[in-house]
């Protein structure tokens, strides 16, 4: 018997998906939502995650936390795209370990969020299984219509930018288990980062004003970088020694004996859902602004040039990583 071709995350959405999408609305599966006309001067935009136990959260992780990051993950590509989110379809698979405490710690999380981020649910179904515990969640925003940024609106000449820091989500992973020793304060802000990410929402509508593409960064920055150029056809060219390091991750950083390694890892390990986006150079100083009125950390971190995908620099110098990010393959 022939061996089977079992395609990777995007290829197996580029050959079977994609035939079924709708061929306006869904933007050809290449970017993080679909976006449908609806109410006059708006336009619906959806986006779903799904969420696997021993995949995206540890078996350990308390279920109220675990209601948040999915919900929080969702709201992250709505953010990215210029979103204001209203509500949410939800659907929970129980494993045998979800009892009615764990059930009822799972929706405080979610009546947590739903305060925090001013949503609510719509409905949605719940099962139960013998496998590992999942949930997924298909979240609605409004967006003015035609002004939801894509992946694919990057120019050359173009800067890049990413909100907050990067790598805390990876090395929050790393603290849960055990591959890592800081100080308790700065363990608990990375597993904080891990479990509860924050989505930056209070940035969608300067996204959505200034933004010529965008992505929130949830493969790793690397990986979805990548994914602005290829969507746009262009060549995004990244530095790697100016990523944003919060004082956790630097913290790390200091007893590396290898900082472009670091580095790399940093910028693949993915669970930041920040915000990577392109705008033209001319309006770089109206994100600064924008940035420092939310108390919100912006740094630029490349530009978009003439050819194709991503490149990827150490002190001037172009380096070849050994990964770009996370991959469900």
């Amino acid at each position: 018997m022939p061996a089977i071709d079992v395609a990777g995350e995007f290829e197996t959405i580029r050959r079977l998906l994609r035939p079924l999408a709708h061929p306006e609305w869904a933007r050809g599966l290449a970017d993080d939502v679909a976006v449908l006309p609806s109410r006059p001067g708006h336009d619906l935009v959806l986006t779903k995650d799904a969420i696997v136990e021993g995949v995206h959260f540890l078996p350990e992780d308390p279920l109220d936390t675990v209601a948040q990051k999915l919900l929080r993950v969702n709201l992250s590509d709505l953010a990215a795209k210029g979103a204001e989110p209203f509500g949410y379809l939800l659907a929970c698979h129980w494993s045998e370990r979800c009892g009615w405490p764990e059930r009822e710690a799972f929706v405080a999380g979610l009546r947590r969020d739903q305060a925090i981020f001013d949503i609510a649910l719509l409905g949605g179904d719940t099962v139960k299984t013998p496998g590992p515990a999942s949930f997924s969640a298909t979240l609605m925003g409004w967006a003015p219509s035609a002004s939801t940024v894509s992946r694919a609106g990057a120019r050359p000449g173009d800067l890049v930018f990413v909100t907050g820091t990067i790598g805390d989500g990876w090395l929050g992973l790393q603290a849960l288990q055990d591959k890592l020793t800081l100080e308790p304060e700065r363990m608990d802000a990375l597993t904080a980062a891990y479990r509860t990410p924050m989505p930056r929402l209070e940035f969608a509508p300067v996204v959505r004003g200034l933004a010529t593409a965008s992505a929130d960064v949830s493969d790793g920055l690397l990986a979805d970088a990548g994914h602005i150029a290829e969507a746009g056809r262009v060549r995004l060219e990244i530095d790697l020694e100016v990523l944003p390091l919060s004082a956790a991750a630097q913290a790390w950083m200091d007893s590396r004996v290898d900082p472009q390694g670091a580095l790399e890892l940093l910028a693949t390990g993915g669970d930041d859902y920040e915000i990577v986006l392109t705008a033209p150079a001319g309006a770089e100083n109206a994100l600064r602004r924008e940035a420092d009125r939310r108390h919100l950390r912006l740094t630029r971190i490349g530009r978009v040039a003439e050819g194709k995908g991503l490149a990827v620099r150490y002190l001037g110098q172009e380096i070849k990583p050994t990964r770009s990010g996370w991959t469900h393959d």
